[in-house]
């Protein structure tokens, strides 16, 4: 059962490392391209701060907060591992470890995080909100993390 967390938050990591390679080479920043009849749109973003760009003109203490909270993450799932049952916060730590490692890893390296999908609809303000497969990794592992800790 170890080898599955392990292999799922690897999956998460070297999926969405891919992708965000892809989008690099396939897009132009800002450029949009539309998937699914205009239901998924395509876009290469760089975010240099947290979720929304929150704290972009900080960097260096958005990339020192990803860090310590990718290791906090990590002590808390490998703590986990030790222990019966309770297959729901694993699960959930390991999608969160996935997509915690990714964004980190792209803090490290790019100094920025790469997204790159937004949702076409007609809610502008959700429609400008730019994605990546780690963000939603990040939301369903913590919520399922969190749901995990409360069924102990």
């Amino acid at each position: 059962m170890i080898a599955l967390y392990l292999g799922l938050a690897a999956v998460i990591f070297l999926g969405d490392c891919w992708l965000k390679n892809l989008i690099e080479r396939s897009l132009k920043v800002g450029e949009t391209r539309e998937a699914w009849g205009g239901r998924l749109l395509i876009r290469r973003t760089h975010n240099r701060g947290a979720f929304m760009n929150l704290g972009q003109n900080r960097s260096g203490l958005v990339t020192g907060l990803a860090v310590a909270m990718t290791v906090l993450v990590t002590v808390m799932f490998l703590l986990s591992l030790g222990q019966k049952g309770n297959h729901l916060l694993r699960m959930g730590l390991a999608l969160l470890l996935g997509g915690a490692f990714s964004n980190t890893y792209d803090h490290l390296k790019r100094k920025y995080v790469v997204d790159y999908f937004s949702f076409g609809v007609k809610w502008k303000k959700l429609r400008r909100i730019v994605f990546n497969l780690s963000d939603f990794c990040i939301i369903i592992g913590a919520l399922a993390a969190a749901l995990g800790t409360q069924m102990e």
